[in-house]
């Protein structure tokens, strides 16, 4: 298994302008150790290390903190998209953050835990994880480490209700990168306790339609995971690890109706067959992930 990574982002989740910010600073030479970075960055010191934190999360730079091609061809100042204004932008990041790895939970709930359950609770997740790790050599976590790492997951992505009482983390939450994705819902269960209320928080990743998700964003995903075949299946662009299907929570409808448009949209080079049952895409040429990415945004 690869290694497993917890905690490092400070209980902070990343805000919308967090990643534009950490990338001009890399590109203006500056580093994040420096005493200065605080002011430069206009941020607190634990922030700081966070906003390096998420950098590295989303894959957009590397160990030593130098940005991938990917990262340049988004953010540069005449980049596709270095506002993220574009919903596809959003999506390629939550791709990129369960694909990196480097913030282990994402990776293992959308690949491996949703396969268990669509709904849960938080001790639910938390039992999850602490099983993975202790079938997992070579990680050091504890359980609060766990539990941290959860919560800024469920900050991640679930829209916060208004809340008089923690006006202030409510409002922080609203400025959460990925909560247009609109990939997890929350709902509360009343159980009856030997005669006292309890109330259950639970959550739902359900498998959907995506309207929101571009198909060009599906066929990027598919691009990158494709290897030197020509050929994958259905059932793998649904249930393969970081497919397309496991990542956006599609069911097999959506996933379908992804796949439609991507071979209207390229007749000539993709064929989706359907023989005796056996569904399978096939490329006439290899794809190239950032040309795919690059028409998307040029288009």
């Amino acid at each position: 298994m690869t290694k497993l990574l917890f905690s490092g982002h400070n209980t902070f989740i990343c805000k919308q302008y967090w990643l534009n910010k950490g990338i001009e600073f890399i590109k203006n030479k500056r580093n994040f150790n420096e005493e200065n970075a605080v002011i430069e960055l206009g941020v607190g010191k634990n922030m700081v290390n966070a906003i390096r934190y998420w950098l590295r999360s989303f894959g957009l730079v590397d160990e030593k903190d130098e940005l991938t091609i990917l990262a340049k061809k988004i953010f540069d100042e005449n980049g596709w998209d270095p506002y993220l204004e574009d919903i596809g932008s959003l999506w390629i990041l939550h791709y990129l953050l369960i694909k990196s790895n480097r913030a282990s939970i994402y990776n293992l709930i959308f690949n491996d835990f949703r396969k268990e359950r669509i709904d849960f609770t938080k001790g639910q997740l938390l039992n999850f994880l602490k099983k993975v790790c202790d079938e997992t050599d070579n990680v050091n976590f504890t359980e609060s480490t766990l539990a941290s790492d959860a919560n800024v997951f469920l900050r991640t992505y679930l829209p916060p209700k208004k809340d008089r009482e923690t006006k202030i983390e409510v409002e922080e939450d609203f400025s959460s990168l990925l909560i247009d994705l609109e990939l997890l819902d929350s709902y509360k269960q009343v159980v009856d306790r030997g005669g006292k209320t309890e109330i259950i928080n639970w959550y739902k990743i359900e498998n959907d339609f995506r309207d929101s998700l571009p198909y060009q964003i599906v066929l990027y995903v598919i691009a990158e995971n494709l290897g030197q075949n020509l050929t994958i299946s259905f059932d793998e662009l649904l249930r393969g690890v970081n497919s397309p299907g496991v990542i956006f929570a599609l069911h097999d409808d959506g996933l379908y109706d992804k796949i439609e448009e991507l071979c209207k949209a390229n007749p000539r080079k993709i064929i989706f067959s359907e023989t005796a049952g056996d569904r399978t895409l096939q490329f006439k040429e290899k794809p190239n992930a950032i040309e795919i990415l690059k028409a998307y945004y040029t288009k």
